[in-house]
């Protein structure tokens, strides 16, 4: 059955929370876990769908997978199988990691060309090309992609861009490869170093953590290992959002200050009023939104693309004009025509990747459609700052990256339940 999110707007946010663990952590640290022939045990794991989507595809594979309480168990001691299903391909892009952890523990790995988020073309040639560089050779057969190798051996793999998705692949893939890879210009994103700490507790080496050049010694055998999963920042970020469009104040708690700096600016930026220690940021706006001049998103340490829509939601009532440029994902700005039926005044020049965004006095509740996560949840985030009732479709999107979205938002005292579809009206 599918649901929407039905939301009463224009109340006070208050409150503490304490964020999910990182949906964009732990599913490398997941695929990861194939290159280990034995136990892998990751804690702090949010129970959502692309987990479970994940869990479902390790399965396939012949890995043996318990999750409860937020911990979930792999037995990879045995793979049956090295084609990853179209069913959850679809479902999921980031079934594309996997390529590396099969072709460096299997020398061989079948996936299809991935899917589940409509936020632009999202082409997966960076992580093909650094594959091949460790020696890898790809085929493709209609929709299905395969991929073999004698023997990975280490490279020097140089990035056009900072591709956080392709570098994990080449980290995961280098671990098990001969001799010595060198990355440059790789992606920095705190997932990113997650993934290498996690690895390096399971006996890979791994130096240059947290920098754009990346230094992977092969090795030749893993150990078991357990690993407790970060907070997720975007799921941090996109509370802080909330607040600020709805006034109130906020605690939040889980993710390192460190990692939310260019989202925190920003919402200094729009009036709110901030302070940070460790992992707790504290937000309050008393004051009506002010615009910001030129936003522009960037691989880490930059403003991340994955809150680009949640800040138009905020700009969207802030007094002013607003220019937000989006430099990883074209599609982003298809939330755009969404809030402009909730009365937000938006201008798209898709030649240059930018939204004029002329900040309204006001939002109506109606029926919008989510288009993808991030994009849901900044619909959410308007239905909270609109007068009247906003129903938000196509939940699923949303629930990919956060199961407890309502609950979480509801705890912070905002009027907003789950829905079956067939009850709008």
């Amino acid at each position: 059955m599918l649901s929407f999110f039905k939301i009463n707007g224009k109340v006070p946010m208050h409150g503490e929370i304490k964020v999910q663990g990182s949906k964009n952590a732990v599913l490398p640290m997941m695929a990861a876990s194939v290159l280990n022939k034995g136990i892998t045990v990751i804690k702090n794991v949010p129970m959502i769908l692309d987990v479970f989507c994940m869990i479902h595809i390790l399965e396939d594979l012949g890995c043996k997978v318990t999750l409860e309480n937020e911990i979930v168990v792999i037995d990879s001691s045995v793979i049956t199988n090295t084609e990853i299903s179209e069913k959850w391909v679809g479902q999921m892009r980031s079934s594309i990691m996997l390529l590396g952890p099969l072709l460096s523990r299997c020398n061989e790995a079948k996936t299809y060309f991935p899917g589940g988020c409509s936020i632009g073309e999202r082409p997966i040639d960076l992580h093909l090309k650094a594959l091949e560089q460790l020696g890898a050779s790809f085929k493709e057969e209609g929709n299905q992609i395969i991929g073999r190798t004698k023997k990975l051996k280490g490279s020097t793999i140089c990035f056009a861009f900072p591709s956080v998705g392709a570098t994990e692949n080449a980290i995961m893939a280098a671990v098990y490869a001969e001799g010595t890879t060198i990355i440059q210009n790789g992606a920095r994103e705190p997932e990113i170093v997650q993934l290498c700490l996690f690895l390096n507790e399971m006996g890979a080496n791994i130096s240059g953590i947290g920098s754009s050049t990346i230094v992977i010694e092969g090795v030749t055998k893993l150990r078991d290992v357990q690993f407790t999963n970060c907070g997720d920042r975007i799921v941090a970020a996109t509370l802080l959002s909330a607040a600020a469009i709805c006034g109130g104040d906020v605690l939040v708690e889980g993710v390192e200050k460190e990692d939310l700096l260019y989202c925190l600016d920003a919402l200094e930026s729009v009036g709110c009023e901030i302070k940070s220690e460790k992992d707790k940021t504290y937000l309050l706006r008393r004051y009506p939104l002010k615009s910001i001049n030129r936003l522009v998103t960037s691989p880490y340490p930059g403003f991340p693309t994955d809150c680009q829509s949640q800040m138009m939601a905020v700009l969207s009532l802030a007094n002013g004009v607003s220019t937000i440029e989006e430099t990883i994902f074209e599609g982003r700005f298809n939330t755009a025509n969404e809030l402009k039926k909730m009365g937000a005044d938006i201008i798209i020049d898709e030649e240059k990747n930018t939204a004029t965004i002329l900040g309204v006095k006001r939002l109506r509740g109606t029926t919008v459609k989510a288009l993808d996560l991030r994009g849901g949840a900044a619909l959410v985030l308007a239905g909270l700052g609109a007068g009247g009732v906003t129903c938000v479709t196509d939940c699923h999107n949303i629930l990919r990256g956060d199961t407890h979205f309502a609950e979480d938002i509801r705890s912070l005292g905002m009027d907003i339940v789950l829905c079956e579809e067939e009850r709008i009206k």
